[in-house]
């Protein structure tokens, strides 16, 4: 269970029951219901005390009365879990299931501890976010969003499953819009999905085999994720420059490692901002197109350029059909609409359809409504442009902060769209206690080990979510943390 609980309960201390009565019933409440289950771990004492409201002894006694009782037990480094309802005549008549043992034995990876706890703080509305993938909510198209679902209640509204590769209209409006980027794809060519992490679900069960290998940049946000270890595949990382994807290891990887497929982001990468240089992308189709290695296309950040327009996408200069590209609509207009797209020849779209079928039976066809009307009302490029604008502010208050206040202890490069800059600090510090440290003052960061293990001098600071006097004030304290170190 996580170092941070929120219990959505507190004891009440108008009650003539003692408080660390209340919190024995609460916990045996929860035991009894099912909800915390024989040999679950429990949240730490002081996780505990704090989503409580209470003293930690407070808390010592209610679980010491707990272990006597019979309902959980103290494993020591191992912590405190949950043994089921001490009833003896329970326990002879029922053979109860252990679900943490299910949970253990699952097949998909768990997230990383730390990625774990980064998902659950995103919503403390206490905290800096100081390193989330997400635009802050002043910059997501609230008004045209609200007049747009307005308009769409005013119209006959399909509550049906949506054809399997996704509402077509839909995707001829994407065909439309990516022919803007240099894509020439055919509505047939193009599968909507449930956000772009799906589509790579979607690949890693349907186009490769279990123990093949990916080759991507190191670091890369794929490693953050499991969509591709949990399917039994390995990622094998290639390094990466100012220019992008070093090419020099890549033909010596793909033999190593008898590679599958490589998947890279080569604008705007996550998390360092790299844009792969013009010169390099047509080598690098080159190179994949000799060698015969499908290339997996991240455009997440495809649209989201700030000073100058980037190089076209890998796919608009496709010739063979080697390159799968994905997009989504959440980087750039709502993460909660969870629309993406894969581009890609036509029997590896259906192929992906028929699993996507299989697996939730089509995206919400209310949301391909919605962004149906979005694309067809114009908006979107207006759009792209305020939030061009904006982002541009944020990224340039970032820097000069960055440039005030890290300028003896860090290093980092001008990003040129996205939403990252990757600062990289000239002595190593424990990334843990940088993290805990920071949380304790309300800022939540992304360390560079997420994306790249050895990446322990690495932050990934977002300029896209935290307001300007959040950054102000997250960018002058996080210096004097580490100067402590």
């Amino acid at each position: 269970m996580p170092n941070t609980y929120k219990a959505g309960w507190k004891p009440d201390p108008r009650l003539p029951l003692p408080i660390y009565r209340q919190i024995e019933q609460y916990v045996q409440g929860r035991i009894r219901s099912g909800e915390w289950s024989i040999g679950m771990k429990l949240p730490p004492q002081r996780a505990l005390a704090e989503a409580f409201g209470v003293n930690r002894s407070t808390v010592v006694t209610a679980m010491e009365v707990l272990m006597a009782e019979g309902w959980i037990e103290g494993r020591g480094r191992g912590g405190t879990r949950v043994i089921g309802i001490p009833d003896e005549r329970v326990r002879r008549t029922m053979n109860l299931p252990d679900w943490n043992a299910y949970v253990e034995e699952g097949a998909h990876y768990p997230n990383l501890p730390m990625i774990q706890r980064i998902n659950r703080l995103e919503f403390d509305r206490d905290i800096i976010r100081l390193g989330t993938g997400e635009l802050s909510p002043e910059l997501l198209p609230q008004e045209q969003i609200r007049e747009l679902f307005a308009s769409l209640a005013k119209r006959p509204v399909s509550l049906g499953y949506e054809q399997p590769q996704g509402d077509e209209e839909l995707r001829r409006l994407l065909s439309r819009e990516l022919s803007r980027q240099g894509i020439q794809a055919s509505p047939s060519a193009i599968l909507i999905v449930s956000g772009a992490l799906q589509a790579l679900q979607l690949i890693s069960a349907g186009l490769l085999e279990r123990q093949s290998a990916i080759l991507l940049e190191k670091p890369s946000y794929l490693y953050s994720i499991h969509a591709f270890q949990s399917a039994g595949m390995k990622l094998v990382g290639l390094p990466v420059d100012e220019g992008g994807l070093r090419l020099s290891e890549l033909e010596r990887c793909w033999r190593t490692y008898r590679a599958s497929m490589l998947y890279t982001i080569p604008t705007f990468h996550n998390p360092t901002g790299t844009v792969m240089s013009e010169s390099r992308r047509q080598q690098l189709l080159t190179l994949c197109e000799t060698i015969g290695l499908p290339v997996l296309e991240d455009g997440a950040y495809q649209e989201l350029w700030l000073d100058r327009e980037p190089p076209a996408p890998l796919k608009s200069r496709d010739e063979h059909g080697i390159v799968l590209h994905v997009g989504t609509m959440s980087k750039a207009v709502s993460p909660g609409l969870r629309i993406g797209w894969v581009v890609g020849p036509e029997p590896v779209i259906e192929r992906l359809a028929d699993i996507k079928m299989q697996t939730d039976y089509g995206s919400s066809s209310l949301s391909q409504q919605a962004a149906k009307m979005w694309f067809a009302s114009g908006m979107h490029l207006p759009h792209l442009e305020h939030i061009g604008k904006r982002l541009r502010e944020r990224r340039d208050a970032m820097l000069a902060l960055l440039d005030a206040h890290w300028s003896d202890i860090a290093d980092w490069s001008r990003p040129e769209g996205g939403f990252y800059v990757w600062v990289s600090l000239r002595s190593p510090i424990p990334v843990q206690r940088l993290f805990n440290q920071a949380l304790k003052h309300g800022i939540l960061l992304n360390p560079g080990v997420l994306y790249d293990r050895s990446a322990v001098r690495q932050l990934r600071l977002s300029y896209a979510y935290a307001s300007l006097a959040e950054l102000e004030h997250a960018l002058k304290l996080l210096p004097q943390l580490i100067r402590s170190r």
